[in-house]
């Protein structure tokens, strides 16, 4: 009897272990493709959307190659913003005789690798040149630090927050003593091309020790001792009685206030539990990580997939205080407002900064409407925010600035997909108000990149509303004037603004839309079978190719004829027409693919010129989903199978995203072609559809936010899916029902469902076409 009974506890002991929750987080690899990083892309402990961004620096200039570098190992600072053209207080520890007053550059370390930890919202690093153990976690707005130092020597925190970091110098800096154990002060960062106004950065610093001096430097000289230090190329220094024990310090920020600094640390860190908040963040991110669940798949598919997911969530920021306030510079001087409260006072949604959504329409528009519905209406509510306080929807906001940055006005579609997906918690009569003013002269699609100037033009928009298209030779001081990407962008925005206004029942805007909409046309040449630029006379440009060679041929935004030629996402029955039907456009379409095969269809950052396929680059990201458009959805499986594996399926420091990783663009294009479902027009239609190709794992299951869709999840199940043999579908049922078309509603995928798919390693060139 006994006997049976521990055979029966065995049993339950395998079964319980079995059980054992799987871990998201552990999947996550932030090393990947790390050897040349920008400044936003590395931010280990961080939070989804972190105002705090915390990690080690190895290199501090520069918007490019900045930030973490794998192969540059030295450490010159830990830092607190890793953001699009943001960045600020600089910190580092050392041990022995003090150098601080020298600069980050004097005061480097080397680590190893092979000593260092980084997952999802925590990193460890070993100091050599100070034998220092530092340990970096966070909350949403407080950074914590955990030091360990050498026994004997003499300890120091130095807060370089006078020194040229990332994007730019810092115009001044202020810190001082205020209390045994705290400091607080701040960083006016300096304007850039991009954000041209100098922009605060206020912090609140508090240690678990007393601090024993503090003093601070300017031009690289030690100044006498004061409880202020205040001016430029300055910093500061807090000397401490180490007793033995780790030193923890807790650096909030704020864009606000040093009072709401102090609030922000007060409110989300008030104890001094350095493990509890590594877990909290753990918690926060397993929580965010886990609505996408996928089984089955090679190890090395799952940690691409989950750092993928990662980045989509955590490259843009939030940057709000705890109180809702947030600072507007969209004025002549700083106003702060603040987010709408609830009943119980606290913010209805987080203000959001972050580069452009260009592009986005087949990234993170699909994804985040999906698995995330409140971070997409959050951001709606921010740019809403910002057309309340500026005037416009915005473009990449930078610290409360317009930033103005590529071309268009990506919001459009943003919008369209959000609402007509029923996610609706902000002022859409504002937001349509907003969106049609930039639709028109003077609106935000007339300014050019980084274009500032009171009166812009660089868009060209009064070409476009009188000619249908934008020619080249625009006048106008921004950059990316490129007349023929600028018209197709305006065309498929136009069309997606239509989606809005007909859903909303303004007929006689979805009228003259829709037919706007149609201005590709205008620049596509019967002759060259391409979209073809013309010029301010009317005539197409001379000297015409396809490809060319450097950042762009004239006419097209970091791309080419050949890559743009297929950017009409609203309208692939007609485009596909202009290029003489199914067969001849497949046939063209295929060769451009086995042309870019050999160079994994991506070309080197500012060459984007020379590739006849680019996923490298946004304006390329739905090219391998264009067949299924031309009724060979086979080809789509195959090629974007293909481009899963060779361009995004590198798990090593020194691949994966291919040097343009946008703030989770490309992590959330690789999440979409995992699960095997996309939306060439951007899910921006009135009546949305997905688009199937065959999902890499044998299971996904997508929980659903309950607060926007009314069912409880949708799973993709495979059959038959050997990742170098099954590439293509053979049938598939939706909800028990025999599925024949490579589309379905988003209606059947919020009320969930399941989709099944059986694949095979030979095409079925029957199934999908319908």
């Amino acid at each position: 009897m006994k006997k049976l009974q521990l055979i029966f506890l065995l049993i339950v002991l395998i079964c319980s272990c079995n059980q054992v929750q799987e871990k998201y987080t552990a999947y996550v690899n932030p090393f990947i493709d790390t050897h040349k990083s920008r400044w936003f892309f590395f931010s280990s402990a961080s939070r989804p959307f972190g105002m705090v961004n915390l990690s080690p620096d190895t290199w501090t200039k520069g918007s490019w190659n900045s930030g973490y570098l794998y192969d540059s190992t030295e450490v010159r600072c830990f830092s607190h913003i890793h953001a699009w053209q943001m960045a600020g207080i600089p910190v580092m520890p050392t041990s022995g005789e003090f150098e601080g007053f020298k600069g980050m550059e004097a005061t480097k370390s080397s680590f190893d690798h092979a000593s260092e930890i980084a997952k999802p919202g925590y990193h460890q690093i070993n100091l050599d040149r100070y034998g220092i153990k530092a340990e970096l976690t966070s909350t949403q707005r407080v950074g914590f630090h955990q030091y360990t130092f050498p026994a004997g020597q003499e300890a120091y925190i130095s807060f370089h927050t006078g020194e040229f970091l990332a994007h730019g110098k810092v115009d001044s800096s202020m810190v001082r003593k205020v209390g045994e154990s705290k400091i607080e002060g701040f960083s006016l960062m300096g304007g850039t091309r991009r954000r041209p106004k100098s922009t605060y950065v206020y912090f609140a610093a508090e240690l678990d020790h007393y601090i024993e001096e503090f003093g601070g430097w300017e031009d690289g000289e030690l100044l006498d001792a004061n409880e202020t230090i205040n001016g430029k190329n300055n910093g500061a220094f807090v000397k401490l009685d180490i007793e033995g024990k780790p030193v923890k310090m807790k650096v909030a920020i704020s864009y606000t206030s040093l009072e709401n600094a102090w609030k922000n640390m007060e409110e989300e860190l008030p104890h001094w539990d350095f493990d509890q908040v590594v877990m909290d963040s753990e918690k926060e991110w397993e929580e965010k990580l886990s609505r996408i669940k996928v089984k089955g798949g090679k190890k090395e598919e799952k940690v691409k997939f989950y750092t993928d997911l990662w980045h989509a969530l955590l490259g843009r920021r939030v940057v709000s205080d705890v109180n809702g306030d947030y600072c507007d510079m969209t004025g002549e001087s700083p106003r702060i407002r603040k987010v709408p409260l609830d009943d119980q006072g606290k913010p209805v949604f987080p203000q959001y900064n972050f580069d452009a959504l260009w592009g986005s329409q087949w990234t993170l528009n699909v994804l985040w409407s999906m698995a995330y519905p409140e971070i997409m209406d959050g951001f709606c509510s921010s740019m809403v925010n910002m057309y309340h306080d500026g005037g416009l929807i915005p473009r990449g906001p930078s610290g409360g600035n317009y930033t103005y940055v590529m071309i268009g006005d990506p919001a459009t579609s943003f919008f369209a997909t959000a609402y007509n997906k029923g996610i609706r918690g902000y002022d859409i009569d504002k937001a349509y108000e907003g969106l049609m003013k930039n639709a028109f002269v003077a609106g935000i699609r007339d300014r050019a990149g980084y274009e500032h100037d009171l009166n812009p033009t660089g868009g060209g928009m009064k070409y476009y509303e009188s000619r249908g298209y934008v020619p080249e030779g625009v006048a106008g001081n921004g950059g990316h004037k490129d007349g023929a990407s600028m018209t197709l962008e305006y065309a498929y925005q136009d069309w997606c603004l239509a989606q809005l206004s007909k859903v909303l029942g303004k007929e006689e805007d979805y009228e003259m839309l829709m037919q706007r909409s149609q201005n590709y046309r205008n620049l596509w040449n019967p002759a060259s079978k391409a979209i073809h630029p013309k010029d301010m006379e009317g005539n197409w440009i001379p000297d015409f190719t396809l490809i060319g060679e450097g950042f762009n041929t004239l006419g097209f935004c970091e791309s080419n004829s050949a890559i743009y030629s297929h950017f009409v996402p609203h309208d692939m029955q007609g485009l596909i027409e202009l290029f003489g039907g199914n067969e001849a456009y497949t046939e063209m379409l295929n060769g451009y693919f086995e042309k870019a095969r050999g160079n994994k269809f991506i070309t080197d950052h500012g060459k984007h010129a020379e590739s006849w396929v680019d996923y490298e680059n946004q304006p390329s990201c739905q090219m391998a989903h264009l067949f299924s458009h031309a009724g060979k959805p086979w080809l789509s499986q195959y090629w974007v199978r293909e481009v899963k594996e060779t361009t995004f399926g590198d798990t090593s420091p020194y691949g994966g995203y291919n040097g343009d990783e946008d703030q989770g663009q490309m992590g959330a294009l690789g999440v979409l072609m995992a699960m095997g479902i996309f939306q060439v027009d951007g899910g921006a239609a009135v009546q949305s559809e997905y688009e199937i190709t065959s999902p890499i794992f044998d299971k996904v299951s997508i929980d659903l936010n309950n607060d926007y869709y009314p069912g409880d999840k949708f799973e993709i199940i495979t059959e038959a899916n050997d990742w170098d043999e099954d590439v293509y579908i053979q049938s598939a049922k939706l909800n028990g029902e025999e599925w024949n078309s490579f589309h379905f509603p988003h209606e059947l995928f919020a009320i969930g469902g399941k989709l099944e798919i059986k694949l095979s390693p030979q095409p079925n060139k029957t199934w999908g076409i319908k």
